[in-house]
C-alpha cells in the first residue's frame, strides 16, 4: 500500500484497514477514522488545513516501522472471516465498554457533586455521557443479538444484513457525534487549575472511551460492514 500524497483516492477508513498503526497518527492530526472513514484523506487534508508534507511523513514512517518490525499477518483483520471479527469485537471493545461505561458514570457523578457548581461545562458533559452510555448499551446487544449472528450466514439474511447495518452505521455517527460534542465541551479535556485528582482520573478515562470507541467503530464500520454499507 502507498501512503503519499501522490494517491488522491485514498480514503480515511481505507488507510487504517490496511494499516491499523495510521489512527494514531489521525487521531493527533484531529481526523475523525471512524465515522468520517468514507472521506478521502486529501480533501480532509485541505478542509482541516493540516500540514500535507508533515503528516505524510509520518504516515510513510510509521508505515516503513511497521513493514520491518511486524511480518506476520495475525492481527490482519482484512483476512479474518466475519465470525471471528465479530468475536474479537466482543471480546475486546465490548467487554472495555461494559466496564468502562458504568466506572466513568460514577467518576463524572463524583466530580459532578464536587465541582459542578465552579464547572457548569460538567452537567453538559455528565448529560452527553449519560445519554451515550444508555445508547452504547443497548447498541451493543443489537450487535451481539441480531447483526453478529446474521453476518455469521451473509447468504442467507442478506437483505436484513442490510437494514441493520444501516441502522448500526447511524448509530455509530451519533456516537460519533457526541463524543465531538463532549471534546467540544471540555476544550479538548482541558484540566482547569482547581482540578483534584478524580477530576483528572474523569477526563483521563474519557479520553481512554473516546480512543478505544474510535477503534471499535473503525473496526465494524470499514471492515465488518463495509460490504454491506449500501452509503457508498
Amino acid at each position: 500500500m502507498m501512503i503519499n500524497n501522490s494517491d488522491k483516492n485514498a480514503t480515511i477508513g481505507g488507510i487504517v484497514a490496511v494499516f491499523p498503526q495510521a489512527s494514531s497518527i489521525f487521531s493527533e492530526f484531529g481526523i475523525d477514522f471512524c465515522c468520517g472513514g468514507n472521506r478521502l484523506l486529501a480533501d480532509v487534508i485541505q478542509k482541516q488545513g493540516i500540514n500535507e508534507v508533515e503528516i505524510y511523513a509520518k504516515l510513510h514512517q510509521a508505515h516503513q516501522k511497521r513493514k520491518s518490525t511486524y511480518q506476520n499477518q495475525s492481527n490482519d483483520f482484512n483476512k479474518m472471516s466475519s465470525p471471528v471479527i465479530s468475536a474479537y469485537i466482543e471480546d475486546t471493545h465490548h467487554s472495555y465498554l461494559r466496564r468502562a461505561l458504568p466506572e466513568i458514570s460514577e467518576v463524572l457523578s463524583t466530580v459532578l457533586r464536587a465541582h459542578g457548581k465552579n464547572h457548569p461545562e460538567l452537567f453538559v458533559v455528565y448529560r452527553l455521557f449519560g445519554g451515550l452510555k444508555a445508547d452504547l448499551e443497548q447498541h451493543l446487544l443489537k450487535e451481539e443479538t441480531i447483526l453478529f449472528p446474521e453476518l455469521a450466514q451473509p447468504d442467507e439474511n442478506h437483505n436484513e444484513i442490510i437494514l441493520h447495518v444501516t441502522e448500526i452505521i447511524k448509530e455509530h455517527e451519533a456516537a460519533g457525534e457526541i463524543l465531538s460534542e463532549l471534546r467540544r465541551v471540555t476544550h479538548d479535556y482541558s484540566i482547569p487549575e482547581d482540578a483534584c485528582n478524580t477530576y483528572k482520573r474523569a477526563y483521563t478515562l474519557l479520553i481512554e472511551f473516546e480512543n478505544d470507541l474510535h477503534q471499535h467503530i473503525h473496526l465494524e464500520n470499514n471492515i465488518l460492514l463495509k460490504d454491506f454499507d449500501e452509503r457508498k
